[in-house]
């Protein structure tokens, strides 16, 4: 039934509001089984910033290192960190010995980790936080150290036995498809044997991408999250390709992504060198659009004051741990503008607005309150909030209403529409 002047009821609005709801939370495909990442996985991981530094003569404060990770422990639990809910504490390459022990298992390099992953392990643990390591499915890991080819079993029982609580999969050194899908399968199976909660992080469709498209339902089925693109870089070219790339293939990736299992686009670099402050907002604000881990790489220790309260925004963070666990996607794109959005719980949707353009300054951007969350967040009315890049009310909106924004170069402003 209609008004005069066309608009629908609010009764029979409301009710399309909740069908919305209904469809939206239609489960995906059936996830790993194990009871693990139910929200995206949020923590540290030494990759971007420190490498493969292993010169702990010349660098002491900065190669791959007990040091180091026992370093970030204290800070992720005296500094805030552990509190908005970044707990993994998550190892990399390099940490490895150059062989095997005697009985074939991985030992860490007795030099640079002398009390051993056991000995870190129960440090983090201390910490009332989890670590993560890494490992590879094929003969040698990327950099070069002794792979898990062959040894699937005794690997995943070694890394329970040490305490391990998160598992990066790299998908280096392998000879064939089949290897690589064998392996992962393997492993993830392996893990769930040994009794232990063992989040499993694979880079299978990765290496898949360049041979055949990936079978993201039966990736998932194994993983917990998956990268599905290159290494992130410091740099605002590196975000764009990741946001290119995710918005291009979102048709692919966004329905299998949820609860237990998610699209990985890799690592948080807020903090480091390479992004201007509003470039730093963008990778935030499309990290929680896209339901990403939010795993930082970034020296905990020389952090800015803004970029570790954006870090720890709690209600981007919010966005990001939303438990109806939907990713978001990218809804349009006009004249360098972009918008992305997000259906979340409680009916409310956040809303990303991403200015791609590198010249000139600020622009304003208008849209109808009706073009968003699929015509129904705001039916018939809604409440909008402004999160980033500062936290400010904007107000009440009807569904006929425009909204229209200013948005800094290469800089977002993220919204959440809330039923009034």
């Amino acid at each position: 039934m209609k008004l005069e002047n066309g608009i629908q009821q609010p009764g029979f609005l409301l009710a399309l509001r909740f069908l919305a709801l209904v469809l939206w939370s239609f489960p995906g495909a059936r996830a790993l089984d194990n009871g693990l990442a139910m929200t995206p996985t949020m923590g540290w991981l030494h990759w971007e910033r420190f490498m493969c530094n292993v010169d702990c003569q010349e660098e002491p404060d900065s190669c791959i290192s007990e040091k180091l990770f026992m370093q970030m422990a204290e800070l992720m639990d005296s500094d805030g960190w552990k509190d908005v809910g970044y707990e993994y504490l998550c190892i990399d390459d390099c940490w490895m010995a150059p062989k095997r022990d005697s009985k074939g298992r991985l030992q860490a390099d007795p030099k640079r980790f002398p009390g051993g992953i056991q000995g870190l392990a129960n440090y983090v643990h201390s910490k009332g936080l989890k670590l993560g390591i890494y490992a590879d499915v094929g003969n040698k890991t990327c950099a070069g150290f002794p792979g898990s080819f062959g040894y699937y079993d005794i690997d995943a029982q070694t890394f329970a036995d040490w305490g391990v609580d998160l598992l990066k999969f790299d998908g280096c050194h392998c000879d064939s498809m089949e290897h690589l899908e064998n392996g992962y399968k393997h492993m993830s199976l392996a893990l769930n044997r040994t009794g232990r909660s063992i989040v499993y992080s694979c880079e299978w469709p990765l290496y898949m991408w360049p041979f055949r498209k990936p079978n993201y339902t039966e990736i998932r089925q194994y993983c917990n999250h998956w990268r599905n693109f290159d290494d992130v870089y410091d740099s605002w070219q590196s975000i764009k390709n990741i946001l290119d790339w995710t918005s291009s293939n979102q048709k692919r990736i966004i329905d299998v992504a949820g609860p237990g299992g998610w699209n990985d686009p890799d690592m948080l670099v807020i903090g480091n060198f390479g992004l201007s402050w509003d470039q730093q907002v963008t990778q935030m604000a499309l990290w929680a659009i896209m339901a990403a881990p939010l795993l930082m790489s970034n020296d905990l220790r020389h952090i800015s004051p803004q970029a570790k309260a954006l870090l720890q925004d709690k209600d981007v963070i919010a966005i990001n741990q939303d438990p109806l666990g939907k990713q978001g996607y990218r809804l349009r794109k006009e004249d360098n503008i972009e918008v992305w959005e997000r259906p979340l719980s409680d009916l409310a949707w956040a809303v990303a607005m991403v200015n791609l353009q590198e010249i000139g300054g600020p622009r304003f951007y208008t849209i109808s309150i009706a073009s968003l969350g699929q015509g129904m967040a705001c039916i018939p009315d809604c409440i909008i909030t402004q999160l980033l890049p500062v936290k400010r009310k904007l107000g009440f909106y009807q569904w006929t209403s425009d909204l229209k924004i200013q948005i800094n170069p290469t800089g977002t402003v993220l919204l959440q529409l809330a039923a009034n």
